[in-house]
């Protein structure tokens, strides 16, 4: 990168091209959901049709990976990029075609489609679209390099309006919510976190999808509101609980200020115990993490340090986030004591 200028000239480039990836895929789920369900047949959404670069594969991943390449083709035709999906893993091409890698002098960028597939294919839940962008470079990116960052809500069938989340490196975090009936989305405004430290009175959760996660994560989450309790006063009867199937929409919640605080520990888990777990991956959370930072919030590892992975199909990520800082501060020494009991 070649500093500020650069940037800006990639992301005026950039920018309009990946808002029209992320209506691409909104149409593709709200019409494979809306035929599904028009049919009496969610099972042709709603079923596993493969396994791709990071997860299983559901039918109705498979429509909006296809919006996806169609984009992937007519993007590719005008400039050279990498692009990475959940169902292909990286790919590479230009105005020639195929490219042997990433050294081409175009964007990195990296889309999960369908964040919360399983709330969605459903018809339970809204999903997210989570898109983020990084510059050039001649290997795979990090976490840290992500410049633009992009968490779009794919409403369930009763939804009649969608929020979008956009941010850029250093330039704060935009909201647009965008009623569905009116033919242009509304002019977004700044999203800045509030400035509440408090420790109760909000969604304060834990997360543990999967069947062998909830025993050791309910007495992590356990031990960590006793010493609220105990050390900060907290009326732990109004700390509530969320288990949201969408590691996107988990942080498009901590930056709005739904949660107060979010723990994704199952990596961890996984790595302690030698036990497959379920677990979130870099592509869902690539662009989530740059919009809840600009916004204010505070996304580390669970050492506390921030996030730097590798954005590939395999990486297990864990992670803490507080919806700012003064949260961060207040609710940080008790949940890294609970952690540390964890490990144990």
């Amino acid at each position: 990168m070649d500093g500020p200028s650069h940037m800006s000239g990639l992301l005026s480039d950039w920018t309009p091209r990946l808002e029209e990836l992320i209506e691409a895929i909104r149409l593709a789920a709200a019409n494979a959901l809306e035929s599904a369900l028009a049919a009496g047949d969610l099972e042709r959404v709603a079923g596993a049709v493969g396994r791709g670069a990071g997860d299983t594969t559901f039918g109705l991943d498979r429509q909006t990976e296809r919006a996806v390449d169609a984009w992937f083709e007519g993007a590719a035709a005008q400039a050279p990029l990498s692009l990475f999906s959940e169902e292909s893993g990286w790919r590479h091409r230009g105005p020639a075609g195929e490219l042997a890698g990433f050294d081409h002098g175009g964007p990195r960028i990296v889309v999960d489609p369908v964040d919360g597939t399983r709330n969605l294919m459903f018809d339970l839940r809204p999903a997210w679209s989570v898109v983020a962008l990084a510059g050039p470079g001649a290997e795979i990116p990090r976490q840290g390099e992500v410049l633009h960052g992009i968490l779009a809500e794919l409403p369930d069938s009763r939804g009649g309006r969608r929020r979008i989340l956009c941010a850029s490196r250093g330039l704060g975090c935009r909201l647009a919510v965008h009623a569905l009936a009116e033919p242009e989305p509304p002019r977004a405004r700044p999203l800045i976190c509030d400035d509440s430290d408090r420790a109760d009175q909000g969604y304060f959760p834990f997360f543990a999808l999967h069947p062998g996660a909830r025993a050791p994560i309910a007495e992590l989450a356990a031990d960590f509101f006793a010493r609220l309790e105990q050390s900060e006063g907290a009326a732990i009867e109004h700390c509530f609980d969320d288990q949201y199937i969408s590691s996107g929409g988990q942080l498009a919640l901590v930056a709005l200020g739904t949660y107060r605080m979010v723990v994704e520990a199952r990596g961890e888990l996984a790595r302690q115990r030698g036990a497959p777990l379920q677990v979130c991956k870099p592509y869902d959370v690539a662009g989530a993490v740059l919009c809840a930072e600009e916004a204010g919030a505070v996304v580390t590892d669970l050492e506390g340090a921030p996030l730097d992975h590798a954005l590939d199909a395999d990486t297990p990520v864990s992670f803490c986030a507080f919806h700012n800082a003064a949260t961060r501060a207040r609710l940080w020494p008790h949940l890294a004591a609970s952690l540390a009991s964890l490990k144990r």
